[in-house]
């Protein structure tokens, strides 16, 4: 008896470290692998969300409220000598999925022998676009990412080669990807194959202005595929300001869809899946959005965050645009523990009922 339980105690650990490869996401966890050998890293975050839904026909309360995990992720990251390291996490909240299966979120493999200078890494990965969808999962100053991210960033995650180059600490850092354009865990369906590149400078000392910009060109297949594959071009601007403990960043993202047939357009959600698609005829799509947020950590570990986000999913339609005012509050209990309260008002031109409160509590290690 003995025996069994410690030869089911040795697969457990196996299985644990097998899984947790998988959720050391690019650009969701602080960063880290600069050491030899095998470190197990993750965070968990529990939730609590209020929707504020109004008043049925008979003066009944629609509101609705659940708890959740919005993210619980788990992964290992290393090195091997010489001059490789990987990357693997997974995430495990059946929330985040419209599968509720476990994902992988990232698996790839870096040559660093260049150091600062260039970093080559081929795997699933984050996409280097936008500011706000490469900064870490675990370090949002908001419990939800903007609206315009979410869609005109992604794929979020997506499967190809990558040279990265600079960090926090230099003038300039950049990063330049060859991708499928298809999405996480999903294998190419054209010849075509997305470009993206990012280029942010920093030209004061202590990370005090980052100012920079990113784009993603590529194509997509139509339903009819005896036509040309269509497409895709998104463009972001973007800007940050931090002075002790004051930021100020924000960031514009302009996406054109040319479409020489009738195309189904992803609609993204998660962290960064396909969770549905729009049918286009053919034509010309222009998209754009914005997000600007500020916010201040005070010396009592409190950090009130104010943040406004707006998307237009067509420019050519009039009255199809929303934006969110997201009024936060962080708590920093330690260097791996806090608490965010979100309320989040939503705007539309036809007013809706659907603002929503959230309470998250975030753990790392």
């Amino acid at each position: 008896m003995e025996t069994k339980k410690i030869l089911y105690t040795l697969i457990s650990i196996l299985f644990l470290t097998s899984i947790s490869t998988a959720l050391y996401s690019q650009g969701c966890e602080d960063s880290g692998g600069d050491e030899d050998g095998v470190k197990l890293k993750g965070f968990i975050q529990p939730q609590f969300n209020y929707n504020l839904n109004g008043l049925d026909a008979n003066g009944e309360s629609l509101d609705e409220s659940t708890f959740t995990f919005n993210r619980a992720r788990l992964g290992v990251l290393g090195s091997i000598p010489y001059d490789i390291k990987y990357y693997f996490f997974t995430e495990i909240s059946p929330f985040k999925s419209p599968s509720g299966a476990v994902e992988i979120l990232d698996a790839f493999v870096t040559y660093d022998r260049f150091g600062v200078y260039a970093k080559l890494s081929m795997g699933q990965f984050k996409a280097p676009i936008s500011l706000e969808q490469n900064t870490s999962c675990s370090g949002l100053y908001t419990v939800n990412r903007s609206t315009v991210v979410a869609q005109l960033a992604g794929p979020q995650r997506d499967l190809g080669l990558m040279v990265t180059g600079g960090n926090d600490t230099t003038l300039v850092k950049y990063a330049l990807a060859y991708m499928n354009g298809a999405g996480k865990g999903i294998v190419d369906d054209n010849m075509g194959k997305d470009i993206l590149g990012r280029l942010v400078f920093q030209p004061l000392d202590e990370k005090m202005l980052a100012v920079g910009g990113s784009f993603r060109t590529g194509k997509r297949i139509p339903t009819d595929l005896a036509n040309e594959d269509n497409d895709v071009k998104r463009f972001a601007g973007e800007l940050r300001f931090e002075y002790k403990g004051f930021v100020l960043q924000g960031e514009y993202i302009h996406g054109i869809d040319e479409l020489y047939s009738s195309a189904k357009t992803p609609i993204y959600g998660g962290c960064g899946g396909i969770v549905g698609f729009v049918t286009r005829e053919a034509g010309t799509y222009t998209t754009s959005g914005h997000w600007i947020m500020a916010s201040y950590k005070t010396q009592w570990n409190l950090e009130p965050v104010v943040k406004y986000d707006y998307y237009d999913p067509d420019m050519d339609i009039a009255g199809d645009w929303s934006n969110n005012i997201t009024i936060g509050l962080n708590y920093f209990f330690n260097d791996w523990t806090r608490l965010q309260i979100n309320y989040v008002i939503t705007t539309e031109p036809t007013p809706v009922d659907n603002d929503m409160i959230m309470f998250q509590t975030q753990v790392k290690f």
